[in-house]
């Protein structure tokens, strides 16, 4: 109660406060806990294997469908759309190779001198309360109903789909569109509620690290934080050389003129919600015709997610090194392949880059308990990786035009000639 009696809507005051103060706090009250505790700290990291555990069983349904949607939503037909596509494919390709390469040659993760792998193996007799409820929570949504025993995994998918539906029990489901519209928002309500309880995760995994290695991992973490915004800045002037030579307009002039779309999608982290602006700042401040525009900055955000795919690549890298696990050229090559697929579907999911990235680690038998160890500076990569997404689309807008500009446009703006 306040101080007039009232109830404090505690939750409410929990997703009223920005994720990312959330985590600053959860990584400051971890370490805190973590120098107090030490080795005894280990036992906190439950609730960190408990996040990655749903979001693992999330990942595959939520791309799934996420995919599914865009491809029926997309309108798509003609050369354009091929070319659409392979412009698409390259730019990612090229941004998970800047990645790779910068991570190979910065090697961040072997920018400690902690011991490889992780904790101490726990006793034989520390099987816990918590333990056992994580062993509970399913590794796949469809997992339990191959296992006949699972009883308390298919419990966990019914509570979570039950609450998750109440709020589109109404919603009428008259074409396959609306069936997957439904099945996959219900998906996108259960992973907002993991999201919320992120930063506990963030607690448990910095207090266990602090507590049993020091800050070994940290120091590493940095050097990460570094090599993903050299890589980012390599793919951004990578856009500006396409845009530079394969387009009439100009990378000076674009930029200006999509510059409150770039900081829009800084700002909010979500390239989906910066769709409209980035259409409108293309139309009448760059001066594309309709068509190119509307295909990049529309159709292609459904796919394009540049940065993101950089990002995992990278954070697959390294945690290979951080853990003294050296991946060969096939593994990268994996991992390559396993980024493209994921990021595909990737832009219609919140902090698309957590839940995809289970799927490269698992590709390459890396542990996913390290994800956890990115979060805490993930709140803000994503926003950066958002705006080279968004920076993605402008780049494949101005490349579909081509390099004559439409005559009846040449009265528009013609800054973006200078």
């Amino acid at each position: 109660m306040d101080g007039i009696g009232r109830p404090i809507d505690l939750l409410g005051a929990w997703r009223a406060t920005p994720l990312y103060l959330r985590i600053v706090a959860a990584v400051a009250l971890g370490v805190a806990t973590g120098l107090a505790l030490g080795p005894q700290a280990q036992l906190l990291e439950t609730p960190a294997k408990l996040v990655l555990r749903l979001l693992g069983a999330l990942a595959p349904p939520l791309i799934l469908l996420a995919i599914v949607q865009a491809l029926m939503r997309a309108h798509l037909g003609g050369r354009q759309a091929l070319r659409l596509v392979t412009l698409l494919l390259a730019n990612t390709l090229v941004a998970i190779l800047i990645g790779l390469a910068v991570a190979n040659v910065v090697q961040p993760g072997r920018w400690t001198t902690a011991a490889p792998g992780a904790a101490p193996a726990k006793a034989a007799a520390a099987v816990d309360p918590l333990s056992q409820l994580l062993d509970s929570v399913p590794r796949s949504i469809i997992g339990p109903f191959s296992d006949n025993g699972a009883v308390m995994g298919v419990i966990f998918i019914a509570v979570a789909f039950g609450v998750a539906l109440r709020g589109f029990k109404t919603h009428e489901v008259r074409t396959v569109e609306d069936l997957v519209h439904v099945a996959l928002s219900s998906l996108i309500v259960i992973l907002h509620w993991i999201i919320d309880v992120v930063p506990l995760a963030v607690f448990g995994l910095v207090a266990s690290i602090v507590g049993v290695k020091g800050f070994g991992d940290f120091i590493a973490l940095g050097g990460f934080f570094i090599a993903v915004l050299t890589a980012l800045t390599l793919q951004f002037l990578y856009y500006c050389a396409r845009i530079r030579f394969g387009s009439w307009a100009r990378p000076r002039a674009v930029v200006a003129g999509v510059r409150d779309a770039l900081l829009m999608a800084f700002s909010t982290g979500s390239s989906t919600a910066t769709m409209p602006l980035t259409y409108e700042r293309l139309r009448d401040k760059v001066g594309l015709r309709e068509q190119s525009a509307s295909m990049g900055a529309l159709v292609g955000s459904n796919f394009n997610n540049d940065g993101t795919a950089l990002y995992e690549a990278m954070s697959a890298l390294f945690v290979a090194q951080l853990i003294g696990l050296q991946l060969s050229l096939g593994d990268q090559f994996l991992v390559v392949l396993t980024s493209v697929l994921a990021s595909v579907g990737a832009a219609g999911i919140p902090e698309a880059g957590l839940v995809t990235m289970t799927m490269v680690f698992r590709a390459v038998a890396l542990p996913t308990d390290y994800i956890a160890l990115l979060l805490t500076i993930d709140w803000l990569l994503d926003r950066c990786r958002t705006a080279i997404n968004v920076m993605g689309d402008v780049t494949v807008s101005c490349l579909l035009d081509g390099k004559v500009r439409a005559p009846q446009d040449h009265a528009r703006d013609g800054a973006a000639l200078q």
